[in-house]
């Protein structure tokens, strides 16, 4: 793609930067950023040297762990030997591990994945740990997902595009000898191996049709004959997810929302009959669980209004064990040790980044594993979440999660609204990071609305923003710009919007729709168009999209998505914009970001832009992320807080 002249000219830009100012790298590309000085990220830095560390795996034997974390620019695969224990580091790549398995045996090798450049072109490797090998055991091309181990612990099962770059097809691989073979061509990008059966014969495949609609199906890996498990009913949508063989192969643990407006953990027989509801009672979303390996326990996690909450049952009798007092937060990555005992997960809070926990169901104890750094900085004492709520258009009641600066700040407080991606995704209380910067040092509060359309509220509310209903998702944002103005502790005269995809498009909406009521907006990767979008979108994503958004090839859907959409509406775009995008971005390709900047550039309205040729869908690697940072504090506190300098 021919990038524009603005672009080609930072070579020239450079050599007049003074030296006391922050030099980006040559893979950074910016259009009206100032120089950034070493004043400032001096003042700042501490707030970029947060840690995380994120469970992966359980060694099969040993009590030792999996970690991903990272100590130089990007997250890579550690080991932990002990609870706070050594971290040591055992690949080094330029690009993020985005996940890492044992070999569920002897743990004599582990399988990773990584992409390159943020394209999203997964490729599954090995590490050895007697030699240290490391092998690359795809095409080094394709898209590969997943990665689920066989019973015998000698085969995995993934997903990959490489037939025609469209559509996932299943492969089964034996890592040991490095052979892969295909198992099922199918249509559609929406198909994942989710288990195996006891006898290793078949495969559970799960397909997604939207986060509203799915299938399950049971595929024979000799013949390659699928078969369909979960009915599908003329105007019935059901979600299935997260389906797995029970221990002993007879049925299948899953969450569904079929006959429920939530998620629910269910039991369903092999003919596709649920028998047993393990969550009668709760009115929220199982949003992950795990067997343990014997089959007598399992532990999942409820999403409560934007707080998880662990809860483990035993499967003989339902009943839930007692469980220590976790703080608010959010749970993930929940993995049981072969020991049958200690439950792995990962866990952060407001006050502490992401860390590997376990508990043991003998002693009743909850051990840390891991203590991520937080470049110093005491945060025992940050912001508390708190779940706010207010009425909208139509009388639905949205919620958001609100975080208040520290009370040395009086007055009314500026606003910053950062919406979530998806548009599926939900906004959960956790930690800041390098946002708590806004909060303690610019007396900043942050809040995250879950507009209509978001997850952990209903299949009802989730499907409420689909097609032609786009625009009420804009309206809940305008109720929220009422009840800011209406509250005693923030600004209404002074409010930024931000996000990141999807929260990118809502941002841009809002920015064309609502510019009187805003100072400025930052947008990261987010469309400007939703059927130019549809168009350039990778083609393994693009009907699962067409779901939610409408499909841009109907006359009608197309002529309202172009009526909304917010390039189309640039002239209305009058408060400050900066736009955010990678080059190798495969979800919302670069020209979405260019082409929006470029007629706002036209119309006067000030805009910054930054492109980085080695990122994708948002930006990964520390540096570059650092100086995205840097460049949006000298934004918020030009645009936001009417700073001068």
């Amino acid at each position: 793609m021919k990038r524009s002249q603005g672009l080609s000219l930072l070579a020239v830009s450079l050599s007049c930067i003074a030296l006391s100012a922050y030099v980006p790298g040559e893979n950074l590309h910016s259009q009206g950023i100032p120089n950034i000085s070493d004043t400032l990220i001096d003042e700042v830095n501490r707030y970029t040297e947060f840690r995380t560390a994120s469970l992966e795996s359980w060694h099969p034997k040993k009590k030792e762990m999996l970690i991903r974390t990272r100590f130089a620019d990007t997250q890579q695969v550690h080991l932990v030997r002990s609870p706070i224990g050594e971290r040591k580091q055992l690949t080094f790549f330029k690009d993020t591990i985005s996940a890492a398995s044992y070999e569920p045996l002897n743990g004599d090798y582990f399988i990773f994945e990584k992409d390159s450049g943020g394209d999203e072109n997964y490729q599954l490797h090995s590490y050895e740990f007697k030699s240290g090998a490391l092998s690359l055991l795809t095409d080094g091309k394709s898209r590969n997902t997943g990665g689920v181990w066989s019973e015998k612990g000698d085969q995995i099962a993934f997903e990959s595009n490489r037939r025609n770059k469209k559509d996932m097809d299943i492969y089964v691989m034996s890592p040991a000898s490095k052979t892969t073979r295909m198992v099922a061509e199918l249509e559609g990008g929406g198909f994942s191996a989710s288990d195996w059966s006891k006898d290793d014969k078949q495969l559970l495949l799960t397909e997604e049709i939207s986060i509203n609609e799915g299938y399950l199906w049971l595929l024979d890996i000799a013949g390659g004959k699928k078969t369909l498990i979960t009915p599908k009913k003329e105007g019935e949508q059901v979600a299935y997810n997260r389906a797995r063989f029970s221990r002993d192969g007879k049925g299948i643990y899953l969450a569904t929302d079929k006959d429920s407006e939530f998620c629910r953990l269910v039991y369903m027989e092999l003919d596709g009959k649920i028998s047993k509801i393990l969550t009668p009672t709760l009115n929220w979303d199982v949003s992950s669980f795990s067997q343990s390996w014997d089959g007598k326990y399992i532990a999942y996690v409820s999403n409560e209004d934007g707080i998880d909450k662990l809860h483990i049952i035993q499967t003989a009798d339902q009943k839930e064990l007692a469980l220590p007092e976790l703080p608010k937060g959010q749970i993930s990555d929940l993995s049981w040790h072969k020991n049958n005992d200690e439950l792995g997960f990962s866990m952060e809070t407001a006050q502490s980044p992401a860390d590997a926990y376990s508990f043991s169901i003998a002693s009743k104890k909850l051990t840390r594993w891991t203590e991520s750094e937080t470049g110093g900085i005491n945060t025992a004492n940050y912001a508390e979440p708190e779940i706010v709520h207010w009425k909208s258009f139509d009388g639905k009641m949205i919620s958001g999660i609100l975080y208040m600066p520290p009370k040395k700040f009086t007055g009314k407080r500026p606003v910053m609204m950062i919406v979530h991606g998806g548009p599926e995704g939900q906004s959960t209380a956790g930690f800041l990071g390098k946002l708590n910067y806004y909060l303690n040092e610019l007396g900043i509060a942050i809040i995250f609305p879950n507009v209509r359309g978001s997850a952990g509220f209903g299949k009802s509310f989730l499907k409420a923003d689909n097609g032609f209903n786009r625009e009420g998702s804009y309206k809940d944002i305008d109720a929220l710009f009422s009840w800011i103005k209406e509250s005693p502790k923030l600004d209404a005269d002074k409010v930024m919007v931000t996000g990141g995809s999807y929260g990118g498009f809502m941002t841009l909406a809002v920015a064309s729709n609502y510019a009187d009521k805003i100072k400025c907006a930052l947008d990261i990767v987010g469309p400007s168009n939703l059927v130019t979008f549809l168009e350039r979108t990778e083609g393994y994503r693009r009907d699962l999209r067409r779901v939610e958004y409408g499909d841009e090839r109907d006359p009608k859907m197309r002529e309202f998505l172009e009526k909304i959409a917010p390039r189309n509406h640039a002239d209305k775009i009058t408060k400050p914009l900066f736009v955010v995008q990678g080059k190798n971005d495969p979800r919302v390709p670069e020209k979405e970001s260019e082409d929006m900047v470029n007629v706002i550039r036209n119309s006067g309205t000030p805009v910054w832009y930054l492109l980085a040729d080695d990122e994708g869908h948002g930006f990964k690697k520390k540096k570059n992320s650092d100086y995205q940072f840097f460049a949006t504090i000298m934004f918020v506190k030009k645009y936001l807080l009417g700073e001068n300098g």
